[in-house]
């Protein structure tokens, strides 16, 4: 079983691949952790590696390439990026894809949240960054790919943050799973893996 789970930044789409990763045992393959490993690849740090990406579009294409590959070898996982979902529809590589999201001003306190942990955290800033990154990203991906971001069709599940926490979106996906691929985890064998590394699972 494939998952992909796809939103913009804030939506808790990692929280929710890796909350989703111990209730089913599948292995989590995350577009960010792509990304940093490529940046180590070029011997650079995440900053400017960003910054690079930002000025040269190949780096986008290169990881979008990167995790397509990674869903046709892995039929067990659980895929999480912004354009996962649309890039192996397209691909016609069957998945159970999950959209994730939020109000941007809920997104936005929630980054400015993380990051005043780590001595940053201006909601406003975080607001107006975001706005401008997100109408950048949905032009640049309509001129590369012809991808309409806000286009909800390819999804086989649309799930507001907003109004469930992680433990309930992660119910809520693996009952669309129930539903639509008749496919039940063994839950069983991930409470005792869960349990031999320190971590408990709820029931």
């Amino acid at each position: 079983m494939r998952i992909t789970i796809s939103g913009p930044p804030g939506s808790g789409t990692t929280t929710a691949a890796y909350l989703l990763s111990e209730k089913t045992g599948l292995p989590v393959f995350s577009a960010g952790e792509e990304f940093r490993k490529m940046a180590k690849e070029r011997g650079v740090s995440l900053a400017e590696f960003t910054r690079e990406a930002e000025m040269d579009p190949s780096i986008d294409k290169d990881l979008d390439r990167r995790m397509v590959e990674i869903a046709r070898k892995e039929e067990n996982a659980i895929l999480e990026g912004r354009l996962v979902g649309v890039l192996t529809h397209r691909e016609g590589i069957d998945a159970f894809r999950v959209y994730l999201t939020a109000p941007v001003e809920v997104r936005a306190s929630r980054i400015a949240r993380r990051e005043g942990k780590r001595g940053g955290g201006d909601k406003e800033k975080v607001y107006r960054e975001m706005v401008e990154r997100e109408n950048s990203e949905k032009k640049r991906y309509k001129e590369f790919y012809n991808i309409d971001v806000e286009d909800m069709r390819v999804y086989d599940i649309v799930i507001d943050t907003e109004k469930n926490p992680p433990e309930k979106v992660v119910d809520l996906i693996l009952a669309g799973i129930r539903e639509k691929k008749k496919w039940t985890p063994d839950l069983t064998v991930t409470e005792r893996n869960a349990t031999d590394s320190g971590h408990q699972l709820g029931g």
